[in-house]
């Protein structure tokens, strides 16, 4: 019987969730929905100067708006809890003790600057920085004396330097290390707690992680893992490194060149489904051109189709993808994406007219903020084609046009259908000659929404004071 594939996603909550995290939580969801397995999330906490409770919070709450929601992890409790690092000491210590008892691993006293130094004189010299072993063999009485005198060491991995370790990386192929090259490691800092390549390490094995997607630059972490691993004699799950995402300036998505967190695209308007769409395009091959859901994606997903080279991060196709997920909504599912962003005021039959006139012009929900004041009432901001319109259509036009608008009702009533028809045999026009001037005049600019939707959003006076204004010009 072949084993259950479980997937994780391991953030440290030190900022914000950004769009390479999300793809790497993505694809390892979705290699576990494809073949049923779980899904796992786990907070690498164990830097506390780095880490922060709100940052967890953030965390999750972005997780759930994307619906990446996890089978096991906080708020989900399973058998291989808990799931937070710093919560783990007692499934850390006794293994660091271990490895030690066995010389698998050795106490350094090297100070920051002896570090520092040492590093200094190997790049000096034309080799690659490693540790230079100056603690690998004290003896019991030196280390003695260190302790006595207030050193507190780190624990070092011993490498085996006359070791190549190969492995198969399920994205890039078979991956060869000179263990010589490696040096030894930390795995324990200071203060006690254990370093990132320990802890992550264990708790994959533990935790019965089977598959391990991450970014390219963990690559050089993998053989410093596997050698722990191999050394307790644990389990070694599979890696798959993806090559990471890159902005417009060929740069690796940072907030430096424009990348935008999830709560940035949340809080502008845009929806999970364009954001996990775009993501699951970008450093993977033979998707639908179709707007997928995750169901849709999962039966799709394949880590033959996952490719070696970085993927560029692209607005305009994430705002591709926006339009598409925006044109399929329904009026009910459209008026609640907006829902907070229109006055509260508004009568609901003249808020639903306005959101059918408006939604195949807009991509973000706060696109919808350029039409509130065209619709419902604000000073116009006339574009220079527009007002040109208006000036060449002449007074007579648009009185004519405000004279066959009907009485209004009550002011906060939906407008009355505006019969374009007769609109136009009391102006005189047709065509372009009468539409470029009448929207020109109620709306400031000649394209947007279809004006008839528009007219019946629009409040029967207003459209009459604009006509008459236009009038005046």
């Amino acid at each position: 019987m072949p084993t259950p594939v479980v997937t994780r996603f391991a953030p440290s909550p030190s900022g914000e969730l950004h769009l390479g995290n999300v793809r790497t939580a993505l694809f390892s969801l979705l290699l576990a929905r494809r073949s049923g397995g779980r899904f796992l999330l786990r907070v690498e906490d164990t830097d506390a100067a780095r880490s922060s409770e709100p940052h967890v919070q953030a965390l999750e709450t972005d997780l759930h708006w994307l619906g990446l929601d996890w089978d096991e992890g906080p708020g989900k409790p399973g058998a291989t809890g808990p799931y937070r690092q710093s919560e783990r000491a007692a499934i850390y210590q006794p293994l660091l003790a271990q490895l030690e008892q066995q010389d698998l691993a050795y106490p350094c006293f090297c100070s920051p600057q002896e570090l520092d130094l040492s590093r200094r004189a190997q790049l000096g010299a034309g080799r690659p920085p490693r540790y230079a072993g100056t603690c690998a063999n004290l003896d019991a009485a030196a280390r003695t004396t260190r302790r006595a005198a207030g050193l507190r060491p780190t624990l070092r991995f011993r490498v085996p330097a006359e070791r190549t370790l190969q492995f198969d990386d399920l994205v890039h192929g078979a991956q060869s290390f000179d263990c010589a090259h490696i040096g030894d490691f930390l795995i324990r800092r200071e203060d006690g707690t254990p370093a990132f390549f320990y802890a992550n390490a264990i708790d994959d094995s533990l935790m019965q992680v089977t598959q391990v997607l991450r970014g390219d630059d963990h690559l050089a972490n993998t053989p410093r893992q596997i050698l722990v691993l191999e050394a307790l004699r644990m389990r070694v799950p599979g890696y798959g490194h993806l090559p990471l995402l890159t902005g417009e300036d060929g740069a690796p998505l940072s907030k430096r060149n424009g990348a935008r967190s999830v709560r940035d695209l949340r809080e502008a308007g845009f929806a999970a489904a364009a954001i996990l769409n775009q993501l699951f395009r970008l450093g993977h091959s033979g998707a639908s051109t179709a707007l997928l859901n995750p169901e849709e994606m999962a039966a799709q997903f394949n880590l033959s189709h996952l490719q070696r080279a970085s993927a560029h991060f692209d607005v305009a196709q994430l705002r591709h993808w926006q339009g598409q997920w925006v044109h399929a909504l329904s009026p009910d599912a459209a008026l609640a994406w907006l829902a907070e962003r229109l006055p509260r005021d508004i009568d609901p039959l003249r808020r639903q007219a306005f959101v059918s006139a408006v939604l195949p012009n807009l991509v973000v929900a706060s696109d919808v903020a350029e039409w509130l004041p065209v619709v419902f009432g604000g000073e116009l901001q006339f574009e220079d084609a527009a007002r040109a319109a208006v000036i060449a259509a002449g007074s007579g036009f648009f009185a004519a046009a405000a004279a066959a608008i009907p009485d209004a009702g009550a002011a906060s009533a939906p407008a009355p259908v505006i019969d374009l028809a007769a609109l136009r045999v009391a102006t005189g026009r047709k065509g372009a000659e009468f539409f470029a001037p009448l929207r020109a005049a109620l709306t400031g600019r000649l394209h947007g929404p279809e004006l008839a939707p528009l007219l019946r959003a629009m409040p029967l006076p207003l459209v009459r004071d604009r006509l008459q204004s236009a009038g005046r010009s």
